[in-house]
């Protein structure tokens, strides 16, 4: 089960597609505005930071203010879509700190992450990969087989996903958004982003255990026992299947991590 759904997971990424920044002010000089780089870990008074593209200091008229060995290169921002299909909409730019999220923003961002059209064709592909092994015999072959995976599968998503982006942090005050690392070593970033599974800020900034994602993936999968066939509701199943998510959490995290850099100087193009 495991190397079913983590194949199918690579297979997305790769046709398709959930130690902080020191703030180091750039060099200015007269008439130019500068915007603050913040600590994940900080929160910003005043106007709302930005999560999206943020690559701008000072205004145009500004630009040839700063000569080229005074002026500090910035980690490329997030996108919005990976490839301009795979969402991702929990990241935030490298060096950015927007305030909390209330409620209403982690519903929004659940439900895009759950019903976005890219989430239809991944659970598609899993699903044809799972029914091709022979995952759940009882859930048959053919067409009809075929609805019986990609149902199961796409509740798995849609529960996961409120589960750990709304619910729980809602009740429990932690910010479930991916904070890039965006410059570093690459060990060290990869490192950083894997164990955002288990640590995650909370409102005020603290690193806390991400009892999020750690129970809300539990509770998806306790869940999932009631859909499952019965041959499949076992201890091991269960590990199996608990491990994967929190696997593929993981890998997403690092996919979403060194995707800029991989933009630019593989593709050499913007993110």
């Amino acid at each position: 089960m495991r190397s079913v759904f983590l194949s199918a997971f690579l297979l997305s990424c790769a046709f398709a597609q959930e130690p902080f920044l020191d703030s180091t002010p750039l060099p200015l000089t007269e008439n130019v505005q500068f915007v603050p780089v913040l600590r994940p870990g900080s929160r910003q008074n005043g106007p709302q930071a930005q999560t999206g593209d943020s690559e701008t200091v000072g205004g145009p008229d500004n630009a040839g203010a700063m000569s080229s060995d005074q002026a500090t290169t910035l980690p490329a921002s997030q996108p919005k879509r990976i490839l301009g299909v795979m969402p991702n909409f929990r990241a935030v730019s490298a060096g950015i700190t927007p305030p909390p999220p209330t409620a209403k923003e982690s519903f929004v961002i659940a439900t895009k992450n759950s019903f976005d059209y890219s989430s239809f064709v991944f659970v598609g592909i899993t699903s044809l990969l799972a029914q091709g092994t022979d995952a759940h015999p009882q859930l048959g072959k053919g067409a009809a087989g075929f609805g019986r995976y990609y149902w199961r599968g796409f509740v798995d998503k849609v529960d996961g996903n409120y589960f750990v982006i709304f619910a729980l942090p809602t009740l429990l005050h932690q910010d479930e958004r991916y904070y890039a690392m965006g410059k570093g070593s690459i060990f060290k970033r990869l490192i950083y982003s894997v164990s955002r599974v288990v640590i995650t800020p909370n409102y005020e900034g603290r690193q806390t255990f991400n009892s999020s994602e750690i129970f809300g993936r539990g509770i998806s999968q306790g869940i999932s026992l009631a859909y499952y066939p019965s041959q499949t509701r076992t201890l091991e199943g269960i590990a199996s299947k608990y491990g994967y998510a929190l696997g593929r959490d993981a890998l997403t995290n690092a996919f979403r991590e060194f995707w800029p850099d991989i933009a630019v100087h593989v593709l050499h193009r913007r993110p």
